[in-house]
């Protein structure tokens, strides 16, 4: 039996979703010649290391803080990887070469397509890490105008202090793509105008761990509609499972 290896690249992940969910899809799947672990390294320049003593290795994911950095390492990117600049899913082809993907975008828009309300058109996008890039992408494919904000402001973004209540009023879509709230600082939520969220509002956290953040409590408080990251990252899972096994 030929092994095929997968795993997930990120920094201090031993929390993390993906190994769970593909040990779980295997085992229901009867898919015996599959694996899939965590591969934690400590900074970004051990990558390299990770994949020559790997060699069974086919696919991976791609998690905090490395959505952005690894890309110098791959050899070549998907047309959707680099117009988002961010890389969640690496296929390696077998003559080793590297190969980058985003299917965080895909995960975002089909978790909330058949969500979205007409008067949902303009968002408001907490963080600018790969998975804002991501965001942001899967909103504009949807037609839907995008106000990114940082903890610095700059030509492209708002920073929290410059989020009016009349901001948060006009922007009834709003998502955190910060990782503020994940468990176990679960008593943490990003600083804006709460008390301006309305019923109108669609409000997404993508953390899913705690499932309902303090963020989309004080949201729902407000009558929002609320969604975590969860069905995201299962879509997204699901579109990287269909990547690493396609023939090339």
């Amino acid at each position: 039996m030929n092994l095929k290896r997968f795993g997930l690249i990120g920094k201090n992940i031993s929390y993390s979703f993906s190994k769970n969910y593909f040990k779980n899809k295997f085992e229901e799947n009867n898919i015996k010649d599959s694996f899939y672990d965590n591969y934690d390294i400590e900074t970004i320049e051990k990558f390299p290391e990770c994949i020559s003593q790997n060699p069974e290795l086919i696919g991976l994911n791609v998690t905090i803080p490395y959505k952005e950095v690894i890309i110098a390492y791959l050899d070549e990117l998907s047309e959707v990887a680099k117009k988002i600049g961010a890389v969640n899913t690496i296929k390696i082809e077998e003559t080793g070469k590297l190969v980058g993907y985003n299917t965080d975008y895909f995960g975002f828009q089909k978790s909330i397509e058949n969500k979205l309300l007409g008067h949902h058109k303009k968002a408001l996008i907490l963080g600018t890490g790969g998975a804002s890039k991501a965001i942001s992408y899967a909103l504009s494919e949807l037609n839907i105008a995008v106000t990114v904000i940082s903890r610095i402001a700059s030509k492209d973004h708002l920073d929290y202090s410059q989020i009016t209540p009349e901001i948060i009023q006009e922007n009834q879509l709003i998502i955190n793509c910060t990782p503020i709230g994940t468990s176990p600082k679960i008593e943490e939520c990003v600083s804006i105008p709460y008390e301006s969220i309305t019923n109108q509002h669609f409000v997404i956290d993508l953390i899913y761990n705690p499932s309902e953040t303090l963020f989309l409590k004080k949201a729902k408080s407000q009558g929002a509609q609320i969604q975590n990251g969860h069905e995201m990252l299962i879509q997204q899972a699901e579109k990287s499972w269909e990547i690493w096994n396609k023939k090339t």
